[in-house]
């Protein structure tokens, strides 16, 4: 379903120093540094997997998310989800996936939820049986009855991820790109947002790529783990293959992960 085959990608990032004399001086001469933001990523991701994408501040692992997305186009390399290149086939691309980023929104800040669903059901030309079947289980599925009346600058940290979730799930999509879901939640909006993203997985065999620093994630959802450190794939496997490669045993997912980076130094 997602093969991704020797991406690349880099930017131009502009520096100065402070003071106005240097702002002056970058009117005429700009400094600028290239970052790679990814080199050479290789992967492969099959119908209903759910994969964790780890890594630390700046590995690469958003700039790979907006590739996926057709958001960005890669400088080198090749990508193919569902036999379309993202950032060619965009509109039909993007009628198959779904993104969150958890910092981020898609719902209109000062409009109830449900007005933000309809405009979204327009965009995306969902038919209105098919939408209101589908905002029924979500709304059900993610406790979002007393919610969705409400504008959404009003709303909870929690309250409004679990709706930017099912926002980006009433075009039915076949994947789902989810970029921190969680940061910021608390224990109980986390638990919740896991055990939708189980159930989705089970009942409607979604495959979902997710990126968090939260190993409690990870460890909740994630089949196959995929770690990038400075825009390289450093280990592509499961669980127990992070686990194999500590030494001395660790004790939790995060000191296992703590141990990668320090091991591929990162």
């Amino acid at each position: 379903m997602i093969q991704v085959e020797h991406m690349n990608k880099t930017f131009k990032v502009t520096r100065r120093s402070a003071g106005f004399s240097n702002a002056v001086k970058a009117l005429i001469h700009k400094e600028t540094d290239t970052i790679h933001a990814l080199s050479d990523i290789s992967f492969s991701i099959g119908d209903g997997e759910m994969v964790g994408y780890i890594g630390p501040n700046g590995a690469g692992k958003s700039s790979t998310i907006k590739i996926l997305s057709g958001i960005l186009t890669p400088d080198h390399g090749s990508c193919l989800i569902n036999g379309r290149i993202p950032w060619k086939d965009r509109r039909e691309h993007v009628k198959d996936i779904g993104v969150v980023f958890g910092q981020r929104t898609q719902l209109w800040w000062d409009v109830p939820v449900i007005d933000s669903f309809e405009l979204l059901r327009d965009i995306y030309e969902i038919p209105r049986n098919q939408y209101l079947t589908t905002l029924e289980e979500l709304i059900d599925l993610l406790a979002l009855e007393e919610i969705i009346k409400t504008p959404a600058r009003q709303l909870s940290l929690g309250q409004r991820m679990r709706c930017e979730i099912a926002a980006s799930l009433l075009h039915t999509p076949k994947i789902l790109f989810l970029d921190e879901p969680t940061i910021g939640l608390d224990a109980v909006s986390k638990l919740a947002v896991r055990d939708f993203i189980r159930k989705l997985n089970r009942i409607h065999k979604t495959t979902v790529l997710l990126t968090t620093h939260d190993m409690q994630d990870i460890d909740a959802l994630a089949d196959r783990v995929l770690l990038i450190g400075k825009g390289r794939l450093l280990l592509d496997g499961t669980l127990s293959d992070l686990k194999s490669r500590c030494e001395p045993p660790c004790a939790t997912l995060d000191e296992i992960v703590a141990s990668l980076y320090r091991e591929f130094q990162i």
